[in-house]
């Protein structure tokens, strides 16, 4: 069981806190430049509040459904992170991941770092009062980054559907796009719904201009819905609220089928790393049998994964081939409207294959012997194997 603070006896001190918290500009290499985090990150990897709050802070929506009811947490960076040898000693249970809360020392300049902490470690909820400052109930806040905690990624479309089914209600603007992704995306998603984009614009009598094309793919990634995407509304006949949603699980879709275009061949490249994994260090008969049983759960795992994924995302692609070779906005129109119910298992599934590729790479860096002694390959292989074991199923 991970300690919340209070579970396993009394917390520790403000003193004690203190001893704790980690300047995340000075001990994190993950960390060493929030500038170079903010400009580059994976959406699935990092959530950052700042930016969001710079960008929506004068919406009513952005106080309306905060994130974090803290003023200080909702400016946070919240990161998916590898735990590394120096970080484990902080947790009473081992986990290969967990999530990362990041206080900027200075809002207008990130290079200055920042505080840091885990969500779960000992201490963390004394650890994010002294950091936010905040000394009345928090029970909202800490509800709702168990909720994070418990997810393998920072996944908007994961995220969102995860709160929702969880009451924990969120203002859109908390479940957009990274800038880096979105630049990265452009051109997948261009080729993706030019046939869509043709065809809206055949039916006004019109041709598209490339330039407004790649106008209208980045209205399509970005968090607002706007007139540059009316074109596409009136094609797939929908109200403003409802085009909304369908935009929102669009995106998703196309983020999703984006990620797994540049995961498979790394997933492939791991799979096979794995099977020539040399493993050091004595082993009685029992490991031995688990490390090589697992190994082949494993494959076989992995497999079952991706033919789950493909299977949900094969449904997109027939609802949206249908609207383009027979004309059916309709089918298409509610396809989208319950594609968020798909959002949840898909999500997981493909957090939990992109956390085996992830950590895998990082622990073995390409051109890096493949080797490593039986106890950490045992751990290495029980945490993939979990994660493949309880991944929701369709």
């Amino acid at each position: 069981m991970v300690y919340d603070g209070g579970s396993l006896g009394s917390s520790p001190s403000v003193a004690a806190a203190r001893r704790l918290m980690k300047s995340a500009n000075k001990t994190d290499r993950l960390t060493r430049s929030l500038r170079a985090l903010e400009r580059t990150a994976s959406t699935s990897r990092v959530l950052n509040l700042l930016a969001i709050d710079a960008r929506s802070g004068h919406r009513s929506e952005h106080g309306e459904a905060p994130m974090f009811r803290n003023r200080v947490l909702n400016t946070a960076l919240v990161i998916k992170h590898r735990l590394r040898t120096d970080d484990i000693f902080l947790f009473d249970e081992i986990k290969p991941t967990a999530t990362k809360i990041i206080i900027p020392f200075e809002r207008s300049d990130l290079g200055l770092g920042g505080q840091s902490f885990f969500v779960g470690q000992r201490g963390w909820i004394d650890l994010l009062r002294e950091a936010c400052n905040e000394h009345s109930d928090m029970a909202r806040d800490l509800a709702m980054l168990r909720m994070i905690d418990q997810l393998p990624s920072l996944d908007p479309f994961l995220l969102r559907e995860h709160l929702r089914r969880n009451g924990l209600l969120v203002a859109p603007c908390y479940f957009a796009l990274s800038g880096g992704d979105m630049e990265q995306m452009q051109t997948f998603v261009s080729v993706q719904i030019s046939q869509l984009i043709n065809l809206a614009f055949q039916e006004a009598g019109r041709i598209v201009p490339g330039a407004y094309a790649a106008r209208l793919v980045e209205a399509l990634l970005s968090t607002d819905v706007d007139e540059r995407l009316e074109p596409l509304r009136e094609t797939l006949v929908m109200d403003g609220d409802s085009f909304k949603e369908g935009v929102f699980s669009w995106k998703g879709f196309l983020y999703y089928k984006w990620m797994l275009s540049r995961l498979w061949p790394e997933l492939n490249t791991v799979g096979g790393e794995i099977a020539r994994l040399t493993v050091t260090g004595n082993r009685d008969a029992d490991t031995g049998r688990y490390i090589e049983d697992t190994r082949t759960r494993l494959r076989h795992g992995i497999v079952s994964e991706r033919k789950a994924i493909m299977r949900a995302l094969d449904v997109y692609d027939r609802a949206f081939e249908d609207l383009i070779d027979n004309g059916k906005p309709k089918a298409f129109r509610e396809f989208l409207l319950r594609a968020p119910d798909m959002f949840l298992s898909l999500g997981e599934k493909v957090g939990v294959i992109a956390h085996i590729a992830s950590f895998w790479r990082y622990r073995f860096p390409l051109g890096q012997p493949l080797v490593c002694d039986v106890n950490e390959a045992v751990d290495i292989l029980q945490d993939f194997d979990s994660g493949l074991s309880t991944s929701i199923g369709f």
